[in-house]
């Protein structure tokens, strides 16, 4: 059996990390029987989360771990799509790990009151003494990463701007259709099912999420993914309540 290392549940979400949410989104698009483990971004082979272990082989990096599964079981997560739609699938899920994804880290990480709220509490289990250091180690080389990411260059209003065109591209590119390329989903729709649940989550108070929130098409898109693939999760009256 597979194994899966993540993060585990956490702000409001059933997995912390949008890229575990990926990998265990398409691990069940698959169809694969795996078994979900946590595990600290140490214990990875390339100093992050998620990694998989499969009779013996371990693999890092979700899109690494993507293609392991589809040359390894012959699931092609893209089949329902023409050659030109695979280009676009490609170039949205890139949008949305080198842009999208740094903005809610922004989100998380640099605003001080949703660090104190969320990341902080990683290093609950550290140490007394230690863990103080720990969580401003992990919060500059988080805040370091994403002024290198380009969007920690802006103001926070002009990152936000920024983002909320990366959203306006995925709302048109998802327009009335089920899922973002068309009536099937594809790998794709895992990884921004991931990033758009860490954005809108009502966990963490952010003006990405305001902004997010105001993409009706993608909302829903998420309430149905949430359903479809964690449908023990209590997502809708979390939102409602929000």
């Amino acid at each position: 059996m597979i194994i899966l290392y993540g993060f585990g549940s956490g702000f409001g979400l059933p997995e912390i990390s949008p890229f575990v949410t990926k990998t265990e989104v398409q691990l069940k698009m698959a169809g694969l029987l795996y078994r979900k483990e946590r595990a600290r971004p140490t214990a990875s082979p390339k100093g992050q989360l998620p990694f998989i272990e499969d009779d013996g082989e371990v693999i890092a990096d979700s899109t690494f771990i993507r293609a392991h599964l589809e040359g390894k079981y012959g699931f092609d997560f893209d089949a329902p799509l023409s050659l030109q739609d695979r280009a676009q699938a490609w170039a949205f899920e890139r949008m949305i790990e080198h842009h999208l994804y740094w903005a809610m880290v922004g989100a998380r990480w640099v605003d001080p009151e949703n660090f104190a709220k969320g990341p902080a509490h990683l290093f609950d289990a550290a140490p007394e003494h230690l863990r103080e250091k720990l969580r401003e180690d992990a919060q500059f080389r988080v805040a370091e990463n994403y002024l290198l990411s380009g969007l920690g260059r802006h103001a926070p209003d002009e990152d936000v701007d920024l983002a909320a065109r990366s959203l306006l591209a995925l709302s048109v590119r998802l327009g009335d259709k089920p899922y973002l390329m068309g009536d099937s989903p594809c790998g794709t729709d895992a990884t921004a099912f991931g990033a758009l649940a860490g954005i809108l989550t009502p966990f963490f108070d952010s003006q990405l999420r305001e902004r997010a929130d105001r993409f009706e098409n993608l909302a829903a898109y998420v309430d149905r993914m949430m359903l479809q693939y964690f449908p023990e999760f209590s997502w809708k009256s979390q939102r409602e309540a929000a």
